[in-house]
C-alpha cells in the first residue's frame, strides 16, 4: 500500500514515538489489566470468605449453649480465618456469652474486647462494649467500666449506655451523678420499652 508524503511522515513519527514510548504503554495497559483482575479476584475472595464465614457462624448459633468446646472452636475459627467478615465479631460475642455463663469471665472479657475492636457493624460493637462494661461492673472494676462506656458506639444504644453508667455510679455511691445518668437515659430510651420503666424505678429509688 502506497502512502503520500504527509501520511508517510505521520507514520514515521508514530513509529518513532512507539519506539520511544511503546514499552511504557504496554506496561500501563498491563498494570490496568492486572488491577482489574486483582479487583475481580479480591471481590471473588471476599465473597467466598463471606459465604464460608456465614455457614460457620450459622453452625455456631445452632450449637448447644452448654457445649463450650464446640463454641470455642467455631468462634476461634471465625476470628482467626474470617476476621475480615462481620461474622467474626458476632462469633466473639456469642462465645463471650457462653464463656461467662460457664464462669469464665476472663475469656469472656477477652472476646468482648476483640469484638469491640474488630467489629465491622456498629450495633455489634455496641453490644460488645455493653457486655464488657457489665462484667467489669460485676467485678467492681468501676473506672474500667466507665471507660468502656465512654467508647464510641451506635447512637441507638445511648439510652442503655447511660442506664448502665448510672448503675456503675450507684455502685460507686455517687448518687447525684447516677441520677443524672438515669435522667439522661430516660431521654434516650423509648417510653414504650420496658427498659425505660426499669430505669425510672432505679431513678425513683435514689430519692430526692
Amino acid at each position: 500500500m502506497a502512502y503520500d508524503l504527509e501520511e508517510q511522515e505521520q507514520l514515521d513519527e508514530l513509529k518513532a514515538w512507539w519506539k520511544a514510548y511503546g514499552h511504557m504503554v504496554l506496561i500501563a495497559v498491563g498494570v490496568a489489566i492486572a488491577s482489574s483482575i486483582g479487583v475481580q479476584g479480591w471481590k471473588y475472595y471476599q465473597n467466598k470468605q463471606s459465604k464460608e464465614a456465614s455457614a460457620q457462624y450459622q453452625a455456631l448459633t445452632q450449637s448447644d449453649p452448654k457445649d463450650i468446646k464446640a463454641i470455642q472452636a467455631l468462634s476461634a475459627g471465625l476470628m482467626e480465618k474470617y476476621a475480615s467478615t462481620p461474622y467474626a465479631a458476632r462469633a466473639a460475642v456469642v462465645a463471650a456469652k457462653a464463656n461467662f455463663a460457664a464462669g469464665d469471665a476472663k475469656s469472656a472479657k477477652a472476646q468482648l474486647e476483640w469484638a469491640a475492636k474488630n467489629a465491622q457493624e456498629d450495633p455489634v460493637k455496641s453490644i460488645a462494649l455493653l457486655q464488657l462494661a457489665a462484667i467489669q461492673l460485676d467485678e467492681k472494676q468501676y473506672d474500667a467500666a466507665l471507660k468502656t462506656l465512654a467508647e464510641k458506639h451506635d447512637v441507638g444504644f445511648d439510652g442503655i449506655f447511660a442506664d448502665l453508667k448510672g448503675d456503675i455510679l450507684v455502685a460507686q455511691n455517687k448518687k447525684a451523678e447516677a441520677k443524672a445518668a438515669y435522667e439522661e437515659a430516660l431521654t434516650k430510651l423509648d417510653v414504650k420499652n420496658h427498659y425505660s420503666s426499669y430505669t425510672q424505678h432505679k431513678l425513683e429509688a435514689l430519692g430526692n
